[in-house]
C-alpha cells in the first residue's frame, strides 16, 4: 500500500518535473480513523489529482489486510486528462483506464484443434522401451 502511494507520487513528480515543476498544491486532505481506515485526496494547479480510500478487511480467520481503491489523473500530451481507477487488495493491483492496453477477446478454438486435443487426451503419450 505504502509503495503504491510512493509510486503514484513519483509518477506525479516526474510528470510535473517538466515545464510545470513549480505547480502549487491546491488541496491536500488526509483523514485516518482509529480502525486503520483512511481517505486521502490531493489536487495541483497543473491538473494532477488523486484520491484513495483504504479499509481494513478480514482475509482469513486471524488476518486482516488493507484494501485500497481510488483514482488518479493527469494531463496527457494532448492536454486531455488521462484517468486511472484502481483497486489494490489480496488479488493484487487492478488498474483500469481508457489508455491502458487490454487483451484481445478470446477466439473460439477451431474445431480441428479441438478434435486434436480430445484425441491427445484419449491417447496419452507413453514411452516405449
Amino acid at each position: 500500500m505504502k509503495s503504491f502511494i510512493v509510486a503514484a507520487c513519483i509518477v506525479a513528480c516526474v510528470y510535473a518535473a517538466g515545464s510545470e515543476k513549480d505547480a502549487q498544491v491546491l488541496s491536500n486532505e488526509y483523514e485516518r480513523t482509529d480502525e486503520g481506515n483512511y481517505k486521502a485526496f490531493y489536487k495541483t494547479e497543473n491538473g494532477i489529482s488523486a484520491e484513495s480510500t483504504g479499509v481494513l478487511k478480514a482475509v482469513g480467520k486471524d488476518e486482516v489486510a488493507q484494501e485500497v481503491s481510488g483514482s488518479y489523473s493527469y494531463p496527457g500530451p494532448d492536454g486531455q486528462p488521462i484517468e486511472v481507477t484502481y483497486l489494490a487488495n489480496e488479488n493484487g493491483f487492478q488498474a483500469r483506464g481508457a489508455h491502458l492496453p487490454t487483451p484481445p477477446p478470446a477466439e473460439a478454438i477451431p474445431e480441428y484443434i479441438q478434435r486434436a486435443i480430445e484425441y491427445i487426451k484419449a491417447h496419452p503419450y507413453t514411452e516405449k522401451n
